[in-house]
């Protein structure tokens, strides 16, 4: 059966609501609903985004639903006083709690998250050795595989990565991933420690994206910044977007690999 998931860019049309400092339990149900009704595209969009790179059986109702307790709970903890637009808070939160709701599921197989790990593992040894960003041909050596089934691996393990970078912020320890946003946008009401690591690792990921292949370095671009689906980017670039996507997960494994090694040198 075909897949029924839209695949459209988010275009704010009209003037957002703003909160104050009101909690969505002080809201009156008519407020509540201008709420809900604006920022519903934004989160169909967002939930549309991901639910490209999930199974078909993910629903994409449920993820909607998650969601709307994002932007619940972006209203509860939005402080008006920050030099944050509500919008970009809220898409954290909305996000944050749709993965959450992912997370909850424990929907990939132990097996594929068993291989994600271990080219993972490969990239971050080979690179390390290296000094440069490891071959297809390098990789797939290290992993005991010919190059098609390498191709095939990386197929198989793309959707392990909607939960990709997030996943490594639980390893600061003593902050809850709650908090993250705080943490990249408010450094001054953190601890030294805590504004030292949240530097380093924007820096890591900085280094990291910079010293990405070029076509990867482009998806990345593409995707993240341009907020352009898997298939817009096969579009723009001549790719189908299956190699799109293989490019996307070799560029997130680089990252994670990254990240793994400088929190296994914080852990040491």
């Amino acid at each position: 059966m075909p897949s029924t998931r839209t695949n459209h860019s988010y275009k704010q049309t009209k003037e957002l609501p703003q909160p104050g400092r009101d909690s969505w339990g002080s809201l009156t149900q008519e407020k509540r609903a201008e709420y809900i009704e604006n920022y519903a595209p934004l989160i169909r969009y967002i939930a549309d985004r991901l639910a490209l790179r999930l199974p078909n059986h993910i629903s994409r109702e449920d993820l909607i639903s998650s969601g709307v307790l994002g932007l619940i709970d972006a209203i509860d903890k939005f402080n008006p006083e920050r030099k944050i637009l509500f919008k970009t808070y809220a898409e954290f939160r909305i996000k944050g709690a749709i993965l959450d709701e992912l997370r909850s599921m424990d929907w990939v197989p132990r097996s594929v998250r068993r291989k994600s790990n271990q080219m993972e593992k490969a990239y971050q040894n080979l690179e390390g050795e290296l000094g440069r960003a490891a071959t297809d041909e390098e990789v797939a050596g290290a992993l005991g595989l010919s190059i098609e089934a390498f191709h095939r691996l990386l197929d198989e393990v793309k959707s392990v990565n909607v939960l990709s970078i997030d996943s490594f912020f639980g390893h600061l320890q003593d902050q809850n991933r709650n908090d993250l946003f705080d943490l990249l946008t408010n450094e001054s009401s953190q601890d030294p420690l805590t504004v030292l690591n949240m530097r380093e690792i924007k820096s890591i990921l900085a280094r990291t994206i910079e010293k990405l292949p070029k076509k990867e370095k482009l998806v990345v671009s593409m995707y993240y910044y341009e907020e352009l689906t898997m298939k817009e980017i096969g579009e723009a670039l001549d790719y189908t977007e299956s190699r799109i996507s293989q490019l996307h997960t070799k560029a997130i494994a680089r990252l994670r690999a990254r990240l793994r090694s400088y929190f296994e040198t914080l852990s040491r």
